[in-house]
């Protein structure tokens, strides 16, 4: 019982939260930068919201619309670019976990004139400008971490940059928002705060207190099992998941993720595989390969879960997410040796080599030479 927990992020999660809570927003002054991705905010509802509370208390806004799946240092310094322009005094951040992420890295950017690729070393000179964040999709739970995961094209994966700071000051949820999203994406992101809540659950860094939040989300899930099979929604289905992924974020922005992120982004990156969906793909047998090491735990979740053992649980995500695709062999021990130099291995709860890593993959998915991958 000896742990540090802290979340600094005021929450606000319900029907219409945004509008019935607009005076936040003018706490933190007279203009906002809102970062969205093309069409997300728009058709959800929740940009007319925000700017229905904006214009009630005469603050100024711009839209930066320029984020796309998975943001590069390209689209994150051209939102801070036109955030020293505009010399807003908030950033806004509506849409799923890209926008929540590049708006974090633009926020930091705004107030300290960097290359993105400087995000990674720290040491920032200026407090970024405070970050609102209002989710769209539920499963990132970025609007109450500290990280912010962009694409590095020259080390060819998904990195992240954490700070205190990165907390945005406000989380504004409200289920509504998830609405538009299609069935398969509320699955993945559905899979994704899954695997938030699982490998905090089984990380090395756990305490009581996450223990108690990763458990509690995990069970909030299994009630929406049957609508995610289905792959229909009612409104407490979606206010339930969205819980879910809230209490997600909140575990790992004090545990962190594991190896399941690590070799997860390598399939995101190199195969456009949706994140959740690529977590997914692996969760089965980390379970087994951390068994030996964490049994009572990973009983415990599986009883949360309701499912009777871990092959019960690897059928689950067959059904939810499906089969994957085929890898080449050098593919397997590429995409093992770019996820072995990721610190979040180390927290894993069983000591990883990259042989180890490697076997992962190939028990997770099919694997044909070269010359025969679909």
């Amino acid at each position: 019982m000896d742990f540090r927990f802290s979340m600094p992020t005021e929450i606000f999660f319900g029907t219409a939260c945004v509008v019935q809570n607009g005076d936040v927003f003018a706490r933190y002054g007279k203009k906002a930068l809102l970062v969205t991705g093309k069409h997300s905010a728009r058709v959800s509802g929740a940009l007319s919201d925000v700017e229905t509370a904006l214009g009630q208390r005469k603050i100024a806004w711009r839209v930066f619309d320029g984020v796309g799946e998975n943001p590069t240092f390209a689209q994150v310094e051209a939102g801070a670019a036109l955030a020293r322009q505009f010399r807003p005094d908030m950033v806004v951040a509506i849409g799923g976990g890209s926008p929540l992420d590049a708006a974090k890295a633009i926020a930091m950017l705004a107030t300290n004139e960097m290359p993105a690729a400087a995000l990674f070393g720290g040491g920032f000179a200026k407090a970024p400008l405070p970050v609102l964040a209002i989710p769209l999709t539920a499963g990132t739970g970025s609007e109450v971490t500290q990280y912010a995961i962009l694409t590095d094209d020259a080390k060819q994966t998904k990195r992240g940059f954490a700070t205190p700071e990165n907390f945005p000051k406000v989380a504004f949820l409200d289920a509504r928002y998830t609405a538009s999203l299609p069935a398969q994406v509320t699955v993945h992101t559905a899979v994704d705060a899954l695997s938030h809540l699982l490998e905090g659950y089984l990380s090395r860094r756990a305490t009581a207190l996450t223990d108690a939040l990763a458990l509690t989300g995990m069970a909030t899930l299994a009630e929406v099992v049957p609508a995610l099979k289905a792959g229909e929604f009612s409104a407490s289905d979606r206010e339930k998941l969205l819980y879910a992924s809230l209490l997600g974020g909140v575990v790992i922005a004090q545990t962190g993720t594991t190896a399941v992120h690590a070799l997860g982004y390598s399939l995101t990156y190199f195969r456009q595989i949706p994140h959740g969906q690529a977590n997914g793909l692996l969760m089965g047998e980390y379970l087994r390969l951390n068994w030996p090491a964490c049994e009572e735990k990973i009983a415990a979740l599986l009883s949360v879960l309701k499912l009777p053992d871990v092959d019960g649980f690897a059928r689950l995500m067959t059904e939810l997410i499906g089969t994957g695709p085929t890898l080449g062999e050098e593919e397997v021990g590429k995409f093992a040796a770019i996820a072995a130099q990721a610190a979040s291995v180390a927290w894993t709860a069983r000591d990883l080599t990259e042989a180890d890593l490697a076997a992962w993959l190939r028990a997770s998915l099919a694997v044909a030479p070269a010359a025969a991958v679909k």
